[in-house]
């Protein structure tokens, strides 16, 4: 399954592994993502997914009824269940 983050400049297709995180799946390609928690509690990560569909990995991440409504989640528990893409503003390729 690949999920790719886009931003002002698309980073790329990123390889997600089975049960890795979003925010794993592109620190591990080189595609740097604010994060700082990375157990869904600081929002430090919250960005919009654009395409596709995730499910958490913890019972109720930091993201409310209405931004769930409007396709903000966190990368940091969500995992893909299909190709996806996010709009992550401040995502950038390491180096």
């Amino acid at each position: 399954m690949t999920s790719s983050c886009a931003s002002n400049r698309p980073a790329g297709p990123v390889k997600a592994l089975p049960g890795q995180s979003l925010l794993a799946s592109a620190l591990r390609a080189g595609v740097l993502l604010p994060n700082s928690c990375r157990n869904g509690t600081c929002r430090t990560c919250l960005c919009q997914l654009r395409s596709g569909e995730v499910r958490y990995s913890v019972e109720w991440p930091g993201v409310s009824r209405e931004e769930k409504a409007e396709g903000w989640i966190l990368p940091c528990v969500a995992q893909p269940l299909s190709d996806v893409v996010l709009q992550v503003p401040h995502a950038r390729r390491a180096g």
